[in-house]
């Protein structure tokens, strides 16, 4: 399956990057059903920070954002699964389907994590270069500034260096 059809089922919820039971399910091939019973079964593999039920607020949120079927579907709020958890779920369901998705979805979440990665890179030298200019325009218009009054100063001594010599002469004349 390509990486890019996964990272599309990547979501980030409550600051984490998450898939949904019903997502992890078409994936691995099994009924959203048969995957949460598995995961109930073997609950104590699923810590709070492999596994939590979103909110009404966030499912509603979530239905805008991925245009879920108001009046389809499941009536029960959906599990998200973390990385950990995700491995998790490949560990309890014991399909060769499973394994291979498993390691198809790591590598989406490597791919995820190589990218913000280089993004917060990115965003890095672009505040720094920001400053950098930012200080060198500053700069540049004391540069700016000093040169317009050095040319208001040589257009000053140039204007009176011509009155000096365009002016009516006295004394004697030749």
């Amino acid at each position: 399956m390509e990486l890019q059809i996964i990272q599309q089922k990547i979501f980030e919820i409550r600051g984490q990057k998450v898939m949904f039971d019903f997502d992890l399910a078409a994936l691995y091939e099994v009924e959203r059903r048969s995957l949460n019973q598995a995961v109930k079964r073997n609950i104590e593999s699923f810590p709070e920070d492999f596994m939590f039920q979103i909110t009404r607020e966030e499912y509603t949120n979530l239905k805008s954002q991925i245009v879920i079927s108001s009046w389809g579907g499941a009536r029960s709020l959906p599990y998200a699964f973390t990385e950990h958890g995700i491995t998790m779920v490949a560990s309890i369901l014991k399909s060769t389907k499973a394994r291979k998705m498993n390691i198809a979805i790591v590598r989406a979440f490597i791919a995820l994590r190589k990218f913000a990665a280089q993004y917060g890179d990115i965003i890095e030298q672009l505040h720094d270069l920001r400053e950098r200019i930012g200080n060198h325009d500053a700069q540049l218009n004391q540069i700016y500034e000093a040169l317009e009054n050095l040319l208001d100063e040589k257009v000053e001594a140039q204007v009176k260096k011509d009155n000096w010599a365009n002016r009516e002469r006295i004394g004697f004349k030749k």
